[in-house]
């Protein structure tokens, strides 16, 4: 065994059994649901880092947003590096409770690991950071700032808040641990996440609904003008026509086909969309889902030309593409077309920047070394489509820092649907890695006098 996993397989049932507790609260920041289980979990992460040593536990209360729990341990000699590490204790909701085997908000035992709405995403990470830290007797090798958020989920405005308080995130390395591994025991740095925004085209043809045997073929059915409109957004191998929105190969480690058919439930004898690698389909190229549509319901369908229909769309970009640019190139495509000769009304909507870590720093030799010497194998480099918004207002804040995105979740492990559940194993290497990797930071910091 390493230097640390005697250490950390012996804090391992009592870390269980935090995260057990931590699982219980159903701390949804979502409108509509109660405060009190959200204060309750912050509370409840706060105690347990002033418990493991942290002498610094502080509540960070902006507005509109659940509160932040902010935490320091000074560096233990001058010149010892400053890492910063992040999590959240707020969860999705559950959703449909009949889908889930066992209360999502009773942490249940499955195989090699337990169940609960928010255990993976991201409540795991949190006791892998207070799991460092309690290895070390609350004095790790570097200075360590704690971040734990609550209204990550749902947003808020804390993710614009970090470059307004620079001083405060200070650091020469950030581990950002809200993700995890592709698979169970393949450790995994995810080195870029796309970017997001939204766009919705609508369309009015008829003042009202008008007989479809009276007027239909004449008169423009405002559901096929749209759909004419969706239909050119992909071309006929599935991939994104939009032009000028970025598309790169992928020369990092991906899933397998079989591994993402079954991780998206794509039906038997259904074809994957698109060409190229999976990893350019999903992390270093353009996608375009339509993720609502306003049009007469089957089950209420009348015998009528539809007057009006509107869609909303979802566009994830490449890492390094600026947000407000892959949008102004999706409202230019939609606002260039006329299907029929009827113009469509064209409204963007929100946006968020993607995010491309740089590599090759002590940060990342250290994290290289720390995850082998916790999983046994090399790690391997992901990107993910999807976002973390905090991760460009940190980055922004101290664009000197090294940016680390790793943690104890795995592909397979149901984030944000039913059934999540996190595994043990994975919990403990996440551990073991945290420890290796102050270590190894902290002697590569010395060495190399603080120099990238």
């Amino acid at each position: 065994m390493t230097s640390f996993e005697t250490t950390v397989d012996g804090l391992m049932d009592g870390l269980r059994a935090d995260l057990e507790r931590l699982a219980a609260i159903p701390s949804i920041a979502f409108p509509g649901f109660p405060a009190e289980p959200v204060e309750q979990a912050h509370d409840l992460v706060a105690g347990l880092l002033r418990d493991a040593g942290v002498p610094r536990v502080e509540r960070l209360d902006l507005p509109d947003t659940a509160p932040v729990v902010y935490g320091e341990i000074p560096a233990p000699v001058t010149g010892a590096p400053t890492v910063l590490l992040y999590g959240h204790y707020d969860v999705q909701p559950p959703g449909d409770e009949s889908l889930w085997r066992s209360p999502p908000f009773e942490p249940t035992p499955v195989e090699g690991g337990l169940r609960a709405r928010g255990i993976a995403d991201d409540k795991s990470n949190v006791i892998a950071h207070l799991g460092m830290v309690r290895a070390f007797g609350g004095r790790p090798p570097v200075g360590v700032k704690i971040v734990i958020e609550g209204q990550e989920e749902y947003g808020s405005a804390f993710d614009g808040y970090p470059p307004t308080d620079p001083e405060r995130f200070a650091c020469d390395a950030m581990v950002i641990a809200d993700l995890g591994n592709l698979r169970p025991g393949t450790p995994t740095l995810t080195t870029g996440l796309r970017g997001a925004c939204e766009v919705v085209v609508e369309v009015r043809t008829l003042d009202e609904p008008r007989h479809s045997g009276a007027f239909g073929g004449a008169a423009p059915d405002a559901l096929l003008v749209l759909l004419k409109a969706l239909g050119t957004l992909h071309d006929v191998h599935g991939d994104v026509a939009v032009e000028g929105l970025r598309r790169e190969g992928w020369s990092g480690t991906t899933y397998t086909e079989e591994e993402f058919r079954s991780l998206a439930g794509v039906c038997e004898g259904v074809p994957l969309i698109g060409s190229g690698s999976l990893g350019e389909r999903l992390w270093s190229g353009p996608a375009i889902t339509v993720i609502g549509l306003d049009a007469p319901s089957v089950e209420h369908a009348a015998s009528a030309v539809v007057p009006y229909a509107r869609a909303k769309l979802n566009l994830r970009f490449h890492p390094r593409q600026d947000p407000k640019e892959a949008q102004a190139r999706l409202v230019e495509h939609l606002r260039s077309l006329k299907p029929f000769g009827v113009p469509l009304t064209v409204t963007p909507g929100d946006t968020g920047p993607g995010y491309e870590a740089a590599t090759g720093g002590p940060a990342y030799r250290a994290a290289l070394t720390a995850l082998k010497e916790a999983w046994g194998t090399d790690a391997s480099y992901v990107a993910t489509g999807g976002s973390i918004p905090l991760v460009n207002g940190l980055a922004e804040a101290v664009p000197e820092a090294e940016v680390l995105l790793f943690g104890a979740q795995d592909g397979m492990c149901n984030l944000h649907a039913p059934n999540e559940r996190v595994l043990l194993s994975e919990l403990r290497n996440t551990v073991v890695a945290l420890c290796a990797f102050v270590r190894e930071y902290a002697a590569g910091f010395q060495i190399e006098g603080g120099a990238a």
